[in-house]
């Protein structure tokens, strides 16, 4: 039962909500804050790689 609603649960989750979980898990892996600053960082040039700036402006 218990794997049947964990695969439920999957299976529900959005795109955007696994993305975030997964940045999420990556930045609770820093060890100091230098570290964290590195990662988010990391993730906020990445995040501008997959999206032009020309499109994020309304």
């Amino acid at each position: 039962m218990y794997l049947l609603s964990r695969l439920f649960l999957f299976l529900t989750k959005s795109a955007d909500e696994v993305a975030r979980e997964r940045q999420d898990a990556y930045l609770s892996e820093a060890i100091d804050l230098y570290d964290l600053e590195f990662r988010m960082r990391k993730l906020d040039r990445e995040a501008q790689r997959r999206q032009p700036a020309w499109m994020g402006q309304q």
